[in-house]
């Protein structure tokens, strides 16, 4: 049985009278059932504006939302965690690697394209908001940068912090961190955003095998001796494999236009490099890059990666995630 949206060019809505009847007391009409639309109401976040028929929430820190009536239509989302923190490099060795974005999900993309899953239900209840924090960057000594925390919508959609970008260390560095996990040996799954570039010196980058599928995979280290780090990878593209000369560029992040403003989030840091090379690039959306000494940290609210560091300084901080929630309110 098909369902009735307008009558003539009406919509069914804004239909006073059917025959002498109110239209919205109607259930159906020739067999057919009357499609009426309710709006959705809810309350919280950082910030609520609008757009169109639209309502927006960013919470950049934790809080509650608070779902007041359920409507028609499904809540639109962007859950992105935090990235993690670079690698470090001692004096005189090889770069550190550039740590992974957080974990991006969303269901919408930019110009009005759709994101990679569908509308979120919610009950009418009160949800809890968590947003991660990056990650620490490592200090002389450690094997990888600390892993970005979750975000959250409620207990059941979860993004996963970005992964570690591997240090150098004077054994020969060890691979990217596993996002979501600890330190990993080379080729290990990960199980949640992008994962961080391994450190030079014939280390590779951290996986992804995250499920529904968050981020990208690090770069690889160049192997050789005294080489740079690779980068961590982004939302959208993997962290780039160092060369000889040169640390691995972050991967880039996602943009989405859920705010009704294009925004590029989720970038992933750039990799770090011995004496005399180039550090690599950070990736668009709030990579952190590498520099000629510590390595920059990712985009507060943008997920991004830590760089990795150049020889004898500590790797780049991870930057905070966000949460976006839109759905239709009239």
């Amino acid at each position: 049985m098909g369902t009735i949206a307008t009558i003539n060019g009406i919509a069914e809505d804004n239909i006073a009278t059917h025959n002498s009847g109110t239209a919205s007391l109607y259930t159906n009409k020739n067999g057919d059932t009357w499609g009426h639309w309710a709006p959705t109401a809810a309350s919280g976040g950082d910030s609520t504006a609008t757009s169109g028929d639209y309502k927006i929430h960013t919470f950049t820190s934790s809080g509650t939302f608070t779902v007041s009536a359920v409507g028609t239509d499904g809540l639109d989302f962007l859950v992105l965690a935090g990235g993690a923190g670079g690698g470090a490099a001692p004096g005189g060795y090889y770069g550190g690697g550039g740590a992974g974005a957080g974990g991006y999900r969303t269901t919408v993309g930019t110009s009005g394209g759709s994101g990679s899953e569908s509308a979120l239900a919610l009950s009418a209840a009160s949800y809890a908001i968590t947003i991660g924090a990056g990650g620490a960057g490592a200090t002389i000594g450690q094997n990888h940068g600390a892993n970005g925390s979750n975000s959250s919508i409620g207990s059941s959609l979860v993004s996963t912090g970005g992964g570690g970008g591997g240090s150098a260390v004077t054994s020969g560095g060890t691979a990217g961190a596993i996002s979501g996990g600890g330190g990993h040996l080379a080729n290990n799954g990960a199980t949640g955003g992008s994962a961080g570039g391994g450190s030079g010196r014939y280390t590779l980058g951290g996986a992804r095998t995250a499920s529904p599928v968050q981020g990208n995979n690090g770069g690889n280290g160049h192997g050789a001796s005294n080489t740079p780090g690779g980068g961590g990878g982004g939302a959208s593209v993997a962290g780039g494999n160092a060369t000889s000369t040169t640390g691995g560029a972050g991967g880039n992040g996602q943009t989405s236009d859920i705010t009704g403003s294009s925004v590029v989030r989720g970038g992933g840091g750039g990799g770090g490099t011995y004496s005399s090379g180039t550090p690599g690039s950070g990736g668009t959306g709030g990579g952190g890059a590498a520099t000629t000494g510590a390595g920059t940290a990712g985009g507060t609210n943008l997920g991004g990666g830590g760089g990795g560091a150049r020889d004898g300084n500590v790797g780049g901080a991870g930057g905070s995630g966000v949460v976006i929630i839109k759905y239709k309110y009239q």
